[in-house]
């Protein structure tokens, strides 16, 4: 039995040389094989979202264009030119929202005077205490005359500022005596000088530009003197 059971090599061998000369060919092998397309990096897509990776090469290609469409040095430089001599735009006006219909008038106490002299000169008082002399500013010394009661009195304002640094009435035993060492120069006391508010006495000096102003000041003074005798009661 043993001999009935064992298979016959001769019968066996073309069975299984048959099974090696069947050809094993799939579908997938006579496909020619394609590159399959790379998938984008994990890094690239995370940029993306926050607004790197690609939009830099982009933004790296705009400038190289910009860079390109820039114009050449010289083609610039005739650019610039162009525009500086272009001309100049007219002057714009703008009207005031607010107009101001009411003029504030101001007074400075001489409506009723007429000036009789004026000339520029500087001024100067006498300290008593410091026992020197101070400069008081410099302006226009002006001698103004009352229309109504013919009076007249010596003021002087400080340039810019028109500050009052003299103002008294010439009065009849009011003398100018020259100025040691100056002939451009007058001093004389004041009796009355109100340029501070209250009436307080001054002893005051005038220096002008040269001694025929300073001649011209002292024929003014002297006529205002006289003048005044008759107007100012004794």
């Amino acid at each position: 039995m043993s001999d009935a059971a064992k298979p016959d090599p001769t019968t066996a061998a073309p069975a299984e040389e048959k099974k090696e000369e069947k050809p094993t060919t799939t579908t997938e092998e006579s496909k020619p094989e394609t590159e399959k397309p790379a998938a984008p990096k994990t890094t690239d897509s995370v940029f993306a979202m926050f607004g790197g990776g690609p939009k830099k090469e982009k933004k790296q290609e705009e400038e190289s264009q910009e860079a390109k469409d820039e114009p050449s040095g010289s083609a610039k430089a005739q650019k610039e030119g162009e525009e500086e001599e272009a001309p100049e735009s007219p002057e714009v006006h703008f009207e005031p929202v607010i107009r101001l219909t009411e003029k504030v008038e101001t007074k400075t106490n001489e409506e009723l005077e007429e000036q009789s002299f004026k000339m520029r000169a500087k001024l100067f008082r006498f300290d008593p205490i410091s026992k020197e002399w101070k400069e008081r500013g410099t302006g226009d010394v002006r001698l103004l005359r009352h229309t109504e009661n013919n009076k007249t009195r010596l003021v002087m304002r400080r340039d810019k500022t028109l500050k009052v640094c003299a103002n008294h009435y010439i009065v009849p035993d009011m003398k100018l005596s020259p100025n040691v060492g100056s002939d451009r120069s007058w001093v004389w006391n004041a009796t009355a000088d109100v340029s501070e508010g209250e009436p307080e006495a001054a002893t005051l000096a005038i220096r002008f530009a040269n001694s025929e102003n300073a001649n011209l000041f002292k024929d003014a003074f002297e006529k205002a003197r006289t003048e005044n005798e008759k107007a100012i009661p004794q």
